[in-house]
């Protein structure tokens, strides 16, 4: 009788045992929260050290429970997080950084040291872990330059602004199998609350007007948030206009007329914090054309442009899905980004080093030869004479601003660029759309900053011109980033 109460219980007990939910790794490894490593990324063009600021913790993660270690293979650095006792990976993201632009810079190149600042996003550990961070060789080999031990109980607790203010834009339900975007409003002084929530609502709508993100409406969510700025507008150098505002954004960033980003990283976090997120817009309240997007670090656009709409999806897509620029003959403060004889990292481009298995073999066009001869010479030479005519306009009303020119003739100089930029849109749209080697697959040189040794898969994109589609390299590789959000 004993013996058989002792078989029944000890049923009893397996059949309980194996309803409970299995530990998963997630649960295994962190809580549902969010740890922020705060850290300083120093260095010129042949140097970089890595020094820990502090550490932040946020109610709620996210990111997935079940991607924790980033398979993509994008960007310069990873984040790398490693269970101290046994060694193993629990978690990594690729990304790239302002700091790794600068490093191409001539500035970095003749051995000037700067400092920036930046932040690991991870899942809040349960215990002490090892964080590392490895870089990118030439080869495409992650080496590590950097490794600490981090105590999350170390950490402080993140404190809410009560001027912050949270707008849902588009709620698809649990953060954990969505895509979070966050919207963070620049230059928007008290009076334009209203503003930043109508603009957030329009540029939301226009997120989803291209493919693939059209078709995968349901995995994202878009929330906006807003910390009033002192003034309205930003900063531009060259103009002699100096703003307070929320994150220090400002124009001529690398030196570039166009290139607009902020180096006040902890401002934007703080903001950030106040909403889930897996990655960041800056949505700049300004009419001036100017944009920027670092891989999973944040991108930025401006508002009120005739181009506000490109620029938000074009920025995003190297924010966030990792691509490259695929455009060549427009300036830019990078010297030698994509190193000759070396393969990129980014999924829209190649150096075609191997062209019988180039990175998108799959999807070329039947037929096609590699290299593909697309009327390069001709573009090259119409797009040049214009790059120069563009910045004579942009240099003219720069100067108009400075010497505080009247409103009238400020805005009849831009009105008389617009109209520029506008006319020559149509005939390079109508060049790439009309001729043989349109909608084609294959390996058409020019990309990446470079004329000669760098290709992009198609004649058009939204990531070479102001059209209105990606090619379908880039929305392939899209797809993949949406859907490593949506587990």
């Amino acid at each position: 009788m004993m013996k058989r109460l002792f078989l029944i219980s000890a049923l009893v007990v397996c059949l309980m045992c194996c309803e409970q939910k299995p530990t998963t790794t997630f649960e295994k490894y962190f809580t549902d929260q969010t740890l922020r490593i705060d850290y300083f990324h120093e260095g010129d063009a042949k140097t970089e050290t890595v020094e820990v600021d502090e550490l932040y913790s946020y109610e709620g993660w996210a990111g997935s429970l079940v991607t924790l270690v980033d398979s993509l293979n994008y960007g310069a650095y990873y984040h790398k997080v490693y269970d101290q006792a046994s060694g193993k990976l629990i978690y990594s993201k690729g990304f790239d950084s302002y700091f790794k632009e600068y490093q191409t810079s001539t500035p970095a190149i003749n051995g000037e040291v700067k400092r920036f600042h930046e932040s690991a996003i991870i899942p809040k550990p349960l215990k002490s872990v090892v964080f590392a961070l490895d870089k990118r060789d030439k080869d495409g080999n992650l080496n590590e330059v950097y490794r600490t031990t981090i105590d999350p109980s170390e950490r402080k607790i993140a404190e809410k602004d009560a001027e912050v203010n949270v707008y849902a834009s588009l709620d698809n339900g649990d953060p954990h199998i969505k895509a979070d975007i966050l919207i963070v409003g620049e230059g928007y002084a008290a009076a334009d609350n209203q503003k930043f929530q109508n603009d957030l609502k329009r540029f939301t709508e226009v997120f989803f007007q291209a493919e693939p993100c059209k078709s995968y409406k349901d995995r994202f969510n878009i929330r906006g948030v807003l910390k009033p700025s002192e003034d309205s507008g930003i900063d531009e150098p060259r103009a002699g206009i100096d703003k307070n505002t929320a994150v220090s954004a400002t124009f001529n960033s690398m030196g570039s007329e166009r290139y607009l980003l902020t180096e006040d990283n902890k401002a934007l976090r703080d903001i950030a914090g106040h909403a889930p997120y897996d990655a960041l817009y800056i949505m700049v309240n300004h009419s001036r054309y100017g944009g920027g997007g670092i891989y999973n670090f944040y991108c930025t656009y401006t508002s009120d442009n005739i181009f506000s709409e490109y620029l938000m999806v074009h920025e995003f897509g190297h924010s966030f899905f990792g691509l490259a620029d695929e455009y060549y003959t427009s300036s830019s403060a990078y010297n030698d980004f994509y190193p000759q004889g070396y393969e990129p990292a980014e999924p829209n481009i190649t150096a075609l080093l191997d062209p019988e298995n180039v990175k998108w073999k799959h999807l070329l066009s039947e037929g096609i030869e590699l290299p593909t001869s697309w009327n390069k010479a001709f573009y090259d030479s119409t797009s040049l004479k214009w790059q120069a005519e563009r910045r004579m306009l942009n240099d003219s009303i720069a100067a108009l601003k400075k010497a505080q020119a009247p409103a009238e003739a400020i805005a009849a100089a831009e009105k008389l660029y617009d109209e520029k930029v506008t006319a020559e849109d149509a005939r390079v749209q109508d060049f790439l759309e009309n001729a043989d080697f349109s909608k084609k697959v294959g390996a058409f040189e020019g990309a990446g900053y470079a004329s000669v040794g760098i290709y992009r898969s198609s004649p058009n994109c939204i990531m070479f011109t102001r059209t209105d589609y990606f090619c379908p390299v880039c929305q392939e590789a899209m797809i993949d980033v949406i859907e490593s959000y949506a587990k």
